[in-house]
């Protein structure tokens, strides 16, 4: 059997995966695009050489991105979800009723049309008549907007390359300005054992824009680092208090994981003083 070799150059080791077969290999204009069987995994969406998502367990990826702001929020109606060409992130914001209307912005058509193709049951509300799809850089759309978004949820590649507009003080502060008084934001924002720096300069950049941030975990086994962390933000409500009860169909995601998926407050304090030695 072949095996694909990971290429993810701002980790120190190499994941290696058995591949039954190449479904699909493609180079848009932005990057090459890739999806392979794994006998583990099921199908797996590679981007310029890095895992994005696998069958078995993008949930813990979609579903923690997206809920906990979700519910940390009183009514989320508008959403802008920004990346996350396979509809994974979609497919969980539209889990809450409340919502009337996704903003779905990904910079790279293709990756949505070969996740439809490939990946039916993460892109499977891509198409509700509730979402409007526009291939763009996400910053650029969020430029400019008046206060009437309720959440912002940005699902990218890693932080580098093209995504790096994203992680600007530039687009934070866009985005607090697209929000209404009570609008949430939450982005990815690397790990905790092999990004450990650039995740603090993520919080420190979010908090020279918006009055509450906040940072929470999952483990991810085909992320490097595993320990993955969300960065989280909001102009008004403590996102770590859930404001709506959870009815919502999830399969890790639950109002237990939401409160014991933040980082303790004394580790945080240490995390943000560059106390944490490793």
């Amino acid at each position: 059997m072949i095996k694909f070799f990971e290429k993810d150059p701002y980790t120190p080791i190499q994941y290696v995966y058995e591949v039954e077969k190449v479904l699909h290999k493609s180079k848009s204009e932005f990057q090459e695009i890739m999806v392979i069987q794994n006998p583990h995994f099921g199908k797996m969406l590679i981007l310029d050489g890095v895992v994005q998502i696998t069958e078995r367990d993008e949930l813990f990826y979609h579903e923690m991105l997206v809920h906990p702001v979700m519910h940390a929020h009183p009514d989320p109606k508008k959403v802008i979800v920004i990346g996350g060409g396979d509809g994974g992130t979609v497919r969980e914001v539209l889990k809450h009723d409340s919502v009337e209307k996704v903003y779905f912005i990904e910079i790279d058509e293709e990756v949505i049309n070969v996740s439809k193709e490939f990946f039916p049951t993460v892109a499977c509300r891509i198409d509700d008549k509730r979402v409007e799809i526009k291939c763009m850089d996400g910053a650029e759309f969020v430029k400019g907007r008046e206060g009437d978004i309720d959440v912002v949820i940005v699902d990218s590649t890693d932080i580098v390359g093209f995504a790096k507009s994203l992680f600007t003080v530039e687009f934070f502060k866009s985005v607090k300005d697209s929000l209404t008084d009570e609008g949430m934001f939450v982005t990815l924002s690397e790990s905790l054992h092999f990004h450990k720096d650039l995740v603090i300069e993520v919080q420190e950049a979010m908090k020279l824009i918006f009055p509450i941030v906040d940072l929470y975990t999952v483990p991810i086994a085909t992320y490097a680092g595993n320990w993955w962390t969300f960065s989280a933000a909001s102009k008004k409500h403590d996102l770590r208090q859930m404001r709506r009860e959870y009815k919502t169909d999830t399969r890790y995601y639950s109002d237990e994981i939401h409160q014991q998926a933040f980082m303790p407050p004394k580790m945080y304090e240490r995390l943000m003083q560059r106390k944490l030695q490793w």
